[in-house]
C-alpha cells in the first residue's frame, strides 16, 4: 500500500484497524471438484473516532467483503486471514459478531434489509429492545429515532413498500444508530438516490462523525465521498493501493501516489472523462465505466 505524504496526523487511537485482510472462498464445481478463489488479497485501513474514512474503488474491488468481514458476516465457505483489531485488541469472528449491532453498526445499501411484513415502528421498537430498552421505552426511542432523521412520526405506521428511497435510507439510518454505535459502516448508501437525497445521506454520515463516532463509507462514488471524508483509501482487485487525504484529489491528481488513483480521479466527468493509458492500468480489463463510476 502506498501512503500519501499528505496524510494528516491523527493522534487518536484507532477504533478499527484492518491489516492485510484476505478473504478466500471454497467453491465446488463439477461434482466434488473443489477450488479456492481469493477476491480480497491484501486490504489495510483504520478508522478513528470522529472521522469519515472513504473506501473507494470500482465494483468488484472487495469493498463490501471487507465490511462483512469486520461485522463477522462472511458466509460459511469464506476463510479470512490477516488482522482485525478493535480498540487495539485482536478479534476473532465470535468477537466481531458480538460487536455487530452494538459497538459496530451497518448502514446497508438496499431497503431489502427492512422486514417487508412489519411496520417501521415495529422494526424500530424491535431494534430498541435489542439495545436494552424496555417495552414502554422502546416506543419513545422509536419516535425519537425517526424525528432525529427528519421524518414525521406518521412514518412509524408505514411499511417498507410505502417508503420512498430517501425515506427508507433514513429509516435504515435510524435503526443503525439506535444503540449509539462507536463505528458505522455505510455500505454504498447513495446509489439510485436523487441528488438532493444523496447530499442528505452524506451530511448525515458527516454528522455521525461529528457526534464522535467513526464512519467507514464504502462507495464507488468518489465525488460524493470527497465532500464528507477525512481520508480516502483506494482499493482495486482486492488490495489497498493508496491512502490519501481528500486534499490530494485536486487538479490533475498529481499529488496522488498511485497511478490507478490518478486514473480514477481523471476519469470523473468533472475532469473530462480522461482515460488512463495502458501503462497506468492496475489490472487487465479495467473499464472506463469502472473508473468513472
Amino acid at each position: 500500500m502506498t501512503t500519501s505524504p499528505l496524510r494528516p496526523v491523527n493522534p487518536a487511537p484507532a477504533l478499527l484497524a484492518v491489516e492485510h485482510l484476505a478473504v478466500s472462498f471454497t467453491q465446488y464445481e463439477r461434482g466434488l471438484r473443489r477450488r479456492t478463489v481469493t477476491p480480497v488479497t491484501d486490504i489495510s485501513l483504520d478508522v478513528r473516532a470522529g472521522e469519515v474514512v472513504a473506501l473507494v474503488g470500482a465494483s468488484g474491488a472487495g469493498k463490501s467483503l471487507l465490511g462483512h468481514a469486520v461485522l463477522g458476516m462472511l458466509p460459511p465457505n469464506a476463510t479470512p486471514a490477516g488482522s482485525i483489531r478493535w480498540r487495539g485488541e485482536e478479534t476473532d469472528v465470535q468477537a466481531l459478531r458480538r460487536l455487530a449491532g452494538r459497538e459496530v453498526a451497518l448502514l446497508p445499501q438496499s431497503l431489502s434489509h427492512l422486514d417487508p411484513t412489519a411496520s417501521v415502528g415495529a422494526q424500530l421498537r424491535r431494534a430498541a429492545r435489542l439495545t436494552g430498552a424496555s417495552r414502554a421505552g422502546a416506543r419513545a426511542v422509536a419516535r425519537e429515532a425517526v424525528v432525529a432523521q427528519g421524518l414525521d412520526e406518521s412514518v412509524l405506521k408505514l411499511y417498507p413498500h410505502q417508503l420512498s428511497g430517501g425515506m427508507g435510507r433514513r429509516v435504515l439510518t435510524a435503526i443503525a444508530l439506535l444503540g449509539n454505535p462507536s463505528l458505522v459502516i455505510a455500505d454504498e448508501p447513495t446509489p439510485g438516490l436523487a441528488p438532493e437525497s444523496v447530499t442528505a445521506v452524506l451530511r448525515r454520515l458527516r454528522s455521525i462523525a461529528e457526534g464522535g463516532a467513526g464512519v467507514l463509507l464504502i462507495t464507488h462514488e468518489i465525488t460524493g465521498a470527497l465532500a464528507v471524508a477525512d481520508r480516502v483509501v483506494v482499493v482495486d482487485r482486492g488490495r489497498t493501493l493508496e491512502e490519501s487525504p481528500v486534499e490530494a484529489f485536486t487538479a490533475d491528481g498529481e499529488r496522488l501516489a498511485h497511478p490507478y488513483s490518478r486514473a480514477l480521479w481523471q476519469a470523473l466527468p468533472a475532469n473530462g472523462f480522461r482515460m488512463a493509458d495502458d501503462h497506468t492500468r492496475v489490472g487487465a480489463g479495467m473499464r472506463g465505466e469502472d473508473l468513472a463510476c
